[in-house]
């Protein structure tokens, strides 16, 4: 029995708050400071960025490496993920294959299978078994945010077609796909990496646009789906959505059914002005999964440290703790990766 296969049961604490994490580094290849992550705070995923990156070889040995380390370590293997929407966004570069027009070039359900069974088969070789992508955000006709350069064209049921295929193909070839951002950050002008954005819209808004991509999603079983760091005025005014117990355990888990992993997105971003322990406790409390956090610093060991405070302070809060180890482990031994690099 693999440690991926093992009872949930056997996990120690540490290990339980660890597999909720996952982390970016510095550096190409196994380090002490991955050792550190993977060893100590048992860190059950890792994001890959350009800075991690040289060549599809050295891809595929890091991703052996940390996996080999990682079952050393009495620990599951890893998620390895990483954002390749194509287009803007897209860390692998040549000689993996590009897609320079990214999601406003789909124009086809036959772009969009292309799209992800190439992308899919192409991370699956080099080790990695999660993308970020797609994303599902709508944008209206007539408006130019943020996010222009990298949502599908269209209404909301074409964004939701785009999607769902993209997902389905990304899933069905070995890779975890991640929907983004909830509930839709489509109508946004102002950048979460800088500052906090406010959008001033109804839930009823909502439910007639920006979600129904979301909701298509659910309905055909994505695994992930990342919160985005927008605060929701007719939702939630006091917390953004990746901090958000209304949004994130009313809206997406009670309202919508949604029993996949549900991410924040990175923690690291300037939108997220709150401490640590204030993060942790509102993202144990809305029932999130993963807590993202993408550059090396003590945050990583500081919000460990809170995951184990939190879900040891109760034996509600261990149950939550349990019941997303569970969903955390089924999609590992569903997406799990062999210490060779390719799919168990």
């Amino acid at each position: 029995m693999t440690e991926t296969e093992k009872s949930s049961d056997n996990f120690s604490e540490r290990q339980i708050a660890g597999q909720r994490l996952m982390v970016g580094f510095d550096g190409t290849r196994l380090n002490s400071d991955l050792e550190f992550l993977i060893g100590t705070l048992n860190v059950g995923g890792i994001i890959l960025f350009s800075r991690n990156i040289t060549s599809p070889d050295q891809i595929r040995e890091l991703s052996s490496d940390i996996q080999a380390y990682a079952a050393s370590c009495g620990n599951p293997a890893l998620f390895m993920a990483i954002d390749q929407e194509g287009g803007t966004v897209a860390r692998l570069k040549a000689p993996f294959t590009l897609f320079p027009e990214g999601n406003p070039g789909i124009k086809t359900i036959e772009d969009a299978i292309r799209f992800a069974k190439t992308t899919a088969q192409e991370m699956r070789e080099a080790g990695l078994n999660m993308n970020m992508a797609p994303v599902l955000d709508v944008e209206p006709e007539g408006f130019k945010g943020i996010m222009h350069e990298r949502v599908f064209r269209g209404d909301s049921h074409t964004v939701a077609d785009f999607g769902r295929v993209v997902i389905e193909t990304f899933q069905e070839n070995g890779i975890m796909a991640v929907g983004k951002h909830f509930p839709g950050i489509g109508r946004t002008t102002l950048d979460s990496h800088l500052e906090l954005p406010f959008l001033k819209t109804s839930f009823k808004e909502l439910e007639e646009t920006d979600l129904v991509p979301f909701k298509q999603a659910i309905e055909k079983y994505v695994d992930g789906i990342m919160l985005s760091h927008i605060l929701y005025e007719g939702i939630d005014p006091l917390w953004p959505a990746s901090l958000s117990e209304k949004i994130a355990k009313h809206l997406l888990r009670d309202v919508m059914g949604y029993d996949g992993l549900i991410l924040t997105d990175d923690l690291d971003m300037k939108a997220i002005r709150h401490d640590i322990p204030t993060q942790i406790r509102q993202i144990m409390a809305a029932d999130i999964d993963i807590v993202l956090i993408c550059h090396k610093s003590p945050k990583i060991e500081n919000a460990f440290n809170e995951i184990v405070y939190t879900i040891t302070s109760s034996e509600k809060n261990m149950a939550k703790g349990m019941a997303s180890l569970e969903r955390i482990l089924r999609l590992k031994r569903r997406f799990s990766v062999a210490a060779n690099g390719f799919l168990a």
